[in-house]
């Protein structure tokens, strides 16, 4: 009966929280965290167990009042569907656990909207992830959209202007995402996944599904924040609040990755958008900009956040440059960038908050090496982050990395392997600036610093995830062989 029902039951659990957060909450102000935390602990145990019923049975589809797929609306869970969704609540489960501090002194008094919001954001990327037509995938899309502009705008004095930012520009990819559906129905009829890899290869060159297909992909590239069209992510990641950043950053983009994925490869035949149609080709230079230029701007950045907002840009090229490459090892080192990008860069952010609320800041040249002393576990952790996003071996970071590597030789694309290992040598320049910082320089004697240190560490509930996001990271690299040839492999589409 519950396998039955695993591809509906996530959203529903995460919608029902937000409900029980507001209302419940509302009445004991104590109860909205311990709901909020409940609910997604709970969506994670069954997107585990969705993980687990793939995996034996293949995928599952649920039909949302009995009503049959193309009329009724239809809830799928595959392999790639339970994967990124097992991922994003792993990742919300350690954010949501750090955030009980952290939204309490940054956002004193608005905890039960908080954790409400939070949990629609999650019912979106969870509703977009199992959706099995366009149109409910759009209407998640703009869930998902609504609650990201309010947890961004409830930040630092210029957050406003960034959500209103993200706003227009998000609204402007969601329509783009929309007229393209529009072009879709009207020359096939259908909106349901399953129904259109079976029409579209009889339709796909009329000139209505290519106008859709590109409207499609650009509307998707504004929301993952796709190079040149990611103007709207430096100011919304870094002056969102603390638990905004760490929830969206790491999982936010990599939704709208998913949906390119699973449009261009699980919708469309992989044959069309790298053979017939150039679409995969503009993905992977786009891509390859955005590794550059993402790299290149981060380390001109002094504030944290900020450098790791623009870092963003660069990783989201990464996975960009696994679906541009369009063969199985591209798709598995872009799956498996998703999963380690999620972890890195959800424990960076986590590593941020805690610098902000013990220091009150996060600004680069201020540091020095009594942050280390004060701070060893968080700055333990945030090295071994580091030495992740560069790449180094056995860290998590790394086989990613790799599995582009191979992608790349196997389509003889050897400016893409170039920029692979120059993007990695810009990480360890913005990376190793702050870790000597911390590890290896002192003040000189008689400087004054801006840092007044409580000669503490954060307390055990912002500690814990931040320690455990960064051990994920050593498990990951060590288990990847795992992880690729028991999971990521059966996300691979025939014709790819």
């Amino acid at each position: 009966m519950i396998e039955h029902n695993l591809p509906v039951l996530v959203p529903l659990i995460l919608l029902l929280g937000a409900l029980s957060v507001s209302v419940f909450g509302s009445w004991k102000r104590a109860l909205a965290f311990p709901l909020a935390l409940a609910s997604v602990a709970a969506a994670l145990v069954v997107a585990v167990l969705g993980v687990r019923q793939t995996i034996i049975v293949g995928t599952v589809r649920y039909y949302l009042g009995g009503w049959v797929a193309p009329i009724g609306i239809e809830y799928v869970l595959d392999p790639l569907s339970a994967f990124m969704m097992t991922v994003v609540l792993t990742v919300a489960v350690l954010v949501f656990v750090h955030a009980r501090t952290v939204v309490a002194a940054e956002l004193p008094g608005r905890a039960i909207p908080f954790y409400s919001v939070a949990l629609l954001l999650l019912t979106g990327f969870s509703g977009i992830v199992m959706a099995g037509d366009l149109f409910n995938l759009y209407v998640f899309l703009e869930i998902s959209s609504l609650a990201g502009y309010a947890l961004i705008a409830v930040g630092e004095k210029p957050s406003p202007v960034a959500a209103f930012r993200y706003l227009l520009v998000g609204t402007i990819g969601a329509s783009f995402y929309l007229l393209g559906v529009g072009f879709i129905y009207i020359m096939t009829g259908s909106l349901n996944i399953a129904d259109l890899t079976k029409i579209l290869p009889a339709v796909v060159s009329e000139a209505p599904v290519v106008a859709g297909l590109i409207l499609m992909v650009v509307g998707l590239a504004i929301k993952m924040a796709l190079f040149p069209l990611h103007g709207w992510l430096p100011d919304a990641y870094t002056y969102a609040p603390s638990s905004s950043s760490a929830l969206i950053a790491p999982i936010g983009t990599k939704i709208g990755a998913y949906v390119l994925l699973r449009i261009l490869f699980f919708t469309f035949e992989p044959g069309t958008v790298r053979d017939t149609l150039p679409v995969a080709d503009i993905i992977l230079w786009l891509s390859l900009g955005g590794i550059l230029f993402g790299s290149v701007m981060a380390i001109a950045q002094k504030e944290l956040k900020r450098m790791l907002a623009y870092s963003s840009v660069a990783q989201i090229g990464y996975i960009g440059l696994g679906i541009g490459l369009a063969n199985p090892l591209g798709l598995v080192g872009a799956v498996l960038h998703v999963l380690n990008h999620a972890f890195m860069k959800g424990g960076l952010f986590l590593v941020a908050g805690n610098l902000r609320l013990q220091i009150g800041h996060s600004t680069i040249p201020a540091f020095d090496d009594s942050l280390r002393k004060a701070m060893p576990w968080t700055m333990a952790a945030f090295a071994l982050f580091s030495l992740s996003m560069i790449g180094i071996p056995p860290t998590a970071g790394f086989f990613s990395k790799w599995y582009l590597v191979l992608a790349g030789f196997e389509n003889s694309n050897w400016i893409a392997i170039v920029v692979i290992l120059a993007s990695s040598l810009l990480n360890a320049v913005y990376f190793f600036r702050v870790l000597e910082k911390v590890y290896l320089r002192s003040n000189k004697k008689g400087e004054e610093t801006d840092i007044h240190l409580p000669r503490k560490e954060v307390n055990f509930s912002m500690l814990a995830p931040t320690v455990v996001l960064a051990a994920g990271l050593l498990v990951l690299g060590v288990l990847n062989a795992v992880i690729v040839t028991e999971i990521i492999v059966l996300m691979i589409p025939s014709g790819l």
